[in-house]
């Protein structure tokens, strides 16, 4: 077992309110990318209420939808990202349902194993990520940190 863990964060603008036709395909593959996710090598974690998601959950914006997990490296997320058929539809329409955010809208950091991310922490991960861009306490898939005590051979 690793001494840390993968927090991320993404946020998401909505288009339109969830209940809508324009994100009826959006909301009904929750639940397939959710269990993908769950599946996947590398998966630990996902903020969900009793619906067992979190668009309810509002903590920024009334329209931006939080997507809050731990995976157990970077690698393992960046797979399930940009190599699961399910998410990856999901990315390539991500355009029909959610408004550009303006800034960056995912933020990674690493956290002890056997801890959980809160959703203050993750808001306050993504503004040193918009303020100071990618650092070892808040960075990117494109840009990313190795977890603390790391050693390359």
């Amino acid at each position: 077992m690793t001494a840390h863990h993968l927090a991320q964060l993404n946020v998401a603008r909505l288009l339109a309110p969830l209940d809508s036709p324009q994100l009826a395909d959006f909301v009904g593959m929750l639940a397939e990318v959710n269990e993908l996710a769950e599946q996947h090598p590398g998966y630990v974690w996902r903020l969900q209420d009793e619906s067992g998601d979190a668009t309810a959950l509002r903590p920024f914006e009334s329209n931006v939808i939080v997507n809050l997990t731990v995976w157990e490296s970077v690698e393992q997320l960046r797979d399930f990202t940009y190599r699961s058929a399910g998410h990856l539809e999901s990315l390539r329409r991500r355009r029909e349902w959610f408004v550009p955010f303006g800034g960056p809208h995912l933020v990674l950091w690493w956290i002890p194993a056997g801890t959980l991310p809160t959703i203050a922490e993750s808001g306050d991960r993504l503004d040193r990520l918009t303020r100071n861009g990618p650092t070892a306490d808040a960075f990117t898939l494109r840009q990313p940190y190795p977890a603390p005590g790391f050693v390359a051979t």
